[in-house]
């Protein structure tokens, strides 16, 4: 069994878990909610040894754990399933998932490649992501590469198991198959702690629901025992009801983006679509079916090939990311903020503003406006509820749902 007791952590200016007790049982799968910044990633942390805890302790079977980083928390059987894309770019999908546990030809200390590379085959069909073991990394999309971090945790053979918004990059497909392997590892004994925001994933795999609010823990129940309702009510502590947002209809509005038999090869295959002012179009498909292969494509990140994008009734010749941008109106909030949306080191304002600076620099020195900078910012920590101490609190303190809100908040 594993408990936390008093569990209280800080970051300047935020009090990120406040005296947080809690039981994760053998053989359950344990959900763990809360709006965005509630502190569900930093309990995560802390248990895992990534994040030492100011006051408070982690027991397992009964014996305090004092992790002093994540290599502590692997040797007592305890990982983790990251929200965010944690992989080595330009190792082989094989290395990743095989990292600490290289095969070797006895006792020489040479590794054996062929047994590495099956073994990773093993735990990627287990997943279903028909990869070669030897493809690089860096050319995987970012659902390619969280269902490799996931193969990466099953081969850890874990007695804990902590998995934070496991399904954030996946498909409803892929989704099911992860959760077919999460309710076999429960009925082995396995102590499984699960992190989501979606309340329909919770309710189909989880046995018990705890809620973080503030910090907070605000109490644990059997999904059971819960409605949907119910359950939000403990998150955001008051009743919610359903507005009615009005109706869409964009038969009428102006073409706004259209695409004629576009064509990256071995990538997007004579795809031809066009969407209107006011209009959401959505593009569904497995892992690696060219959903994320096309946006690239559409904001000029990779060369068109063959076939013709027009926007606004024109045809468009896109080069660049920033050519898209400016001459054409462009924005993309990409899949894997960590690698392509955020510059992590870099102050919220910085990451807010970055696609329009040249609107608030000045005119003769080129300086950038901080005051228009810091202005800009806080209408948008505002307008999207980012959870930020201000403009400049650095973008890798907030939490990863803030992360999403701020990648959104430049393209707004």
């Amino acid at each position: 069994m594993l408990e936390l007791k008093g569990l209280s952590k800080s970051f300047p200016g935020v009090r990120a878990l406040d005296d947080v007790s809690l039981r994760f049982e053998p053989g359950e799968i344990h959900a763990l909610v809360g709006e965005n910044g509630a502190g569900k990633s930093t309990l995560i942390k802390l248990i895992t040894g990534i994040y030492q805890p100011d006051r408070g302790e982690v027991l397992f079977n009964g014996r305090r754990l004092d992790f002093r980083s994540y290599r502590d928390s692997l040797a007592q059987g305890i990982d983790i399933v990251s929200q965010e894309i944690q992989v080595i770019p330009e190792s082989t999908i094989a290395e990743n998932i095989m990292l600490d546990k290289m095969v070797t030809r006895g006792r020489t200390g040479i590794i054996d490649w062929a047994a590495v590379n099956r073994r990773a085959r093993f735990y990627l069909d287990m997943v279903g992501l028909p990869l070669a073991p030897d493809t690089v990394i860096k050319r995987l999309s970012a659902a390619q590469k969280q269902l490799v971090q996931i193969s990466k945790a099953l081969a850890a053979d874990a007695r804990v198991l902590l998995l934070d918004e496991p399904t954030s990059s996946l498909t409803e497909h892929e989704a099911h198959n992860l959760f077919g392997i999460l309710r076999g590892l429960r009925d082995k004994g396995v102590t499984i702690v699960y992190v989501s925001h979606k309340f329909e994933e919770v309710f189909a795999l989880c046995d018990k629901v705890s809620v973080l609010r503030d910090g907070r823990l605000v109490g644990t129940e059997r999904i059971d025992n819960l409605t949907q309702a119910e359950l939000i009510k403990m998150m955001i502590g008051r009743d919610v009801t359903q507005a009615h947002m009005g109706r869409l209809d964009a038969e009428g509005g102006r073409e706004m983006l259209r695409a004629d038999h576009a064509v990256r090869k071995g990538k997007v295959e004579d795809v031809s679509f066009a969407v209107r002012a006011g209009e959401i179009l959505g593009f569904y498909g497995l892992v690696g079916a060219g959903r994320t292969e096309l946006a690239r494509v559409l904001i000029g990140e990779d060369k068109l090939d063959a076939g013709t994008i027009f926007v606004r009734g024109e045809k468009a010749c896109i080069r660049s990311v920033a050519d898209s941008l400016e001459r054409y109106g462009i924005g993309y909030v990409t899949e894997n903020r960590k690698e392509e949306g955020l510059l992590l080191q870099s102050a919220v304002s910085t990451n807010i503003t970055i696609t329009i600076w040249p609107r608030i620099a000045n005119r003769l020195t080129r300086a950038i406006s901080r005051s228009k900078e810091v202005a800009i910012t806080r209408g948008m920590i505002d307008s999207l509820s980012i959870r930020a101490t201000g403009p400049n609190q650095r973008t890798e303190d907030l939490s990863g749902g803030n992360q999403q809100k701020v990648c959104i908040s430049k393209w707004l």
